[in-house]
């Protein structure tokens, strides 16, 4: 393979239209970037609302969850030129020529376990549309070739201290900016990498646009708030929204636009026409969203501090944000390894009619007591673990589920064993209980399910000198002093920001939900669960921190398992961050439960009760749920104290 090599130096910008202007002030301009795609099928809708908008520099594609990672590794394991999200790299195929003609260029991480294979097809589709396009690949990350020198090393796994396990079916490091923005310096319109954090698909092309150095925290930690905010795309602009109906429809989700200036602060904002909403609560939901500790969100670039960000709307659709910080990076990069562990199937089908949640419970636990007793009879061992939900009876709410007596119900059945024969036995049996089984009972059509391989996900911190990226533009493969962060610019070890709290003494008045005067999202970080709760007024962030302490959280939401739970503190959005570690019975990729990534898990918590001071039920920030236009009629009513 021959080498391409660049005449300028890995961090020069190649702005000069803009940069170069005599006098020019940099932060009167900024390098717009479109957050295009959130998810691996994300909607089509994205691309040519972007580009009809006609502001974006950049167009970024994100393709890559933990989940996505297992999925992806087994489509490489049954054929090697897979492997790669084929939908986005289609997708840009399909809109090139447009791209090519507006000047944008394109970065994202959809080349999964292979972004060489997806290089090469998305060139084959360039071919042919007639269109001339240079593709970078961006590799290194997988840390397979590497195994023995990490075990002479006794590296240990992040949450449970074992070893690297004798078999991963893959292991990956999460690569930084730095090799994007060498690629772009190279000439590359369209950059396609394996497993980076998925912030760097946008702080890449700002390190090329701005010249940013690795010594310069402050901003790299701004171009990584605003690479997080757009990552996920409407998940930004009123997707997930907590005050869902102020999200007037998702017909036309309305995709996110950074526009990101020199000094790191920047805009969220989105074509206009859509049915965006972009506020403080859209964007301060996502800043949160699986973060774990907002004053050390570790990345390969830099080590991120967001507990002093403010957000700030400054007109329709239009919010500022500023005051990231940054310090420098640690001296290890995250990799994820995905090892096989068994099997797992489920089983679905629906009840109706009066007590209709016991007949489900019923049916499921006499079934798989009757698998048991097939299993011992042909010598099968027992499940390693089972789960049944039963959908429309609050099964995922644990302790906290209200007393209900639904006439409809989902009944789910999730099992896991070490031999796929066992499993295939059990979804044979399953239908017999549609005849010797409750009544009411149907949707069971569409065949009967296969069991599937489980990849549980395993994390672990490795010598970034280990990893060393790969950079191919149009197959050629570029010079490797493309700098990646200086060794000399690394610690050891990062800050934390973990709070300690304690119930405080609160002046008594009326029990509301916390989501009257709070709003928030969840999610996963491998086995944990990240829930990020904001207030919806700076009045109201004394009472979060007083009563929404880790012990009330671990009770409340202890049907989730975790181990510990840590809180952190954002006093620049009036915020708060917890993590709950080992809350995910395994993580997305290995656990049985329904909600394997704890989306809900916020929704759930903002249900637990508060007590509001009676003189704040005038406040108008406060949510106009029912409950609080029923205290508010209380309070009306209530003869007023004497003066």
């Amino acid at each position: 393979m021959t080498h391409y090599a660049h005449s300028q130096p890995w961090w020069f910008p190649l702005r000069p239209d803009r940069s170069d202007s005599e006098g020019a002030d940099m932060n009167d301009w900024s390098v717009n970037i479109g957050g295009a795609a959130g998810m691996w099928g994300d909607s089509y809708l994205a691309t040519p609302q972007l580009l009809a908008d006609g502001r974006c520099d950049y167009l970024i594609y994100d393709a890559l969850a933990e989940i996505t990672m297992a999925i992806l590794t087994k489509a490489r394991m049954r054929d090697p030129d897979q492997g790669y999200a084929h939908d986005i790299i289609s997708t840009i195929g399909a809109n090139l020529r447009q791209m090519r003609d507006s000047g944008v260029k394109v970065v994202t991480n959809a080349g999964g376990v292979n972004p060489r294979a997806a290089a090469a097809r998305l060139r084959a589709l360039a071919a042919e549309s007639g269109v001339e396009v240079r593709v970078a690949a961006v590799d290194g990350d997988d840390l397979m070739p590497r195994l023995d020198r990490l075990r002479e090393l006794d590296i240990r796994e992040m949450g449970r201290g074992t070893a690297i396990p004798d078999r991963p079916i893959s292991m990956n490091a999460y690569l930084g900016a730095r090799p994007i923005a060498a690629a772009l310096a190279a000439g590359a319109e369209v950059v396609i990498t394996g497993r980076c954090v998925d912030s760097a698909l946008t702080l890449g092309p700002l390190i090329h646009e701005y010249g940013w150095g690795p010594e310069e925290f402050d901003v790299l930690s701004g171009g990584s708030l605003a690479g997080h905010l757009i990552e996920c795309g409407p998940q930004a602009t009123g997707g997930l929204l907590t005050d869902w109906e102020d999200t007037p429809s998702w017909v036309n989700s309305g995709f996110p636009i950074a526009m990101v200036r020199a000094d790191g602060s920047f805009e969220i904002t989105a074509p206009v026409g859509t049915d965006a909403v972009v506020d403080r609560r859209t964007v301060i939901e996502q800043m949160l969203y699986e973060i774990g500790d907002p004053a050390a969100y570790l990345l390969p670039d830099v080590t991120c501090d967001w507990t002093q960000v403010v957000v700030g709307e400054i007109g329709r659709n239009r919010v500022e944000v500023s005051g990231a910080r940054g310090v420098a990076p640690t001296a290890t990069l995250k990799a994820c390894a995905q090892v096989f562990d068994g099997h797992r199937t489920q089983v679905q089908f629906f009840l109706g009619g009066r007590d209709a949640a016991r007949r489900g419970r019923r049916a499921a636990q006499d079934l798989l007591t009757r698998t048991r007793k097939m299993f011992a009879d042909r010598g099968f061992t027992d499940f390693r673990d089972t789960l049944v939900e039963v959908v429309g009876a609050e099964d995922t709410y644990g302790a906290n589920a209200q007393e209900l007596t639904p006439r409809e119900v989902w009944v789910r059945i999730a099992v896991h064993h070490d031999n796929p024969a066992a499993l295939t036995a059990f979804v044979r049996e399953f239908p017999s209980i549609g005849v010797g089984g409750p009544c009411g009972m149907g949707g069971v059509g569409g065949g009967l399910p296969k069991p599937s391989p489980v990849l549980r996900l395993e994390s672990f911190l490795v010598p970034r000198d280990l990893v060393a990226a790969e950079i191919t533009v149009d197959g050629q493969l570029l010079d490797s002093e493309w700098g990646d962060v200086p060794e000399s610019l690394c610690v050891q070890d990062g800050p934390r920001g973990s709070d300690i709290d304690t119930d405080l003494p609160v002046e008594a008045g009326v029990e509301l939900p916390l989501i009257a005067i709070a709003y928030g999202r969840s999610g996963d970080k491998g086995d944990n669960v990240n829930i990020g709760i904001a207030a919806r007024h700076p009045d109201f962030e004394p009472l979060i921190h007083a009563q929404l302490t880790v012990g009330r959280v671990g009770v409340y939401l202890n049907h989730l398992g975790a181990t510990h739970i840590e809180r952190f503190m954002l006093p620049g959005s009036h915020s708060v961050n917890f993590l709950l570690h080992n809350g995910l019975g395994g993580g997305g990729a290995a656990s049985l439960r329904i909600d394997p990534q704890g989306k809900a898990a916020a929704q759930q918590l903002l249900d637990l009760h508060i007590n509001i001071p009676a003189a704040m039920l005038a406040h108008p920030a406060l949510a106009p749920i029912p409950e609080v236009v029923t205290a508010r009629s209380r309070r009306s009513t209530t003869p007023k104290e004497s003066q």
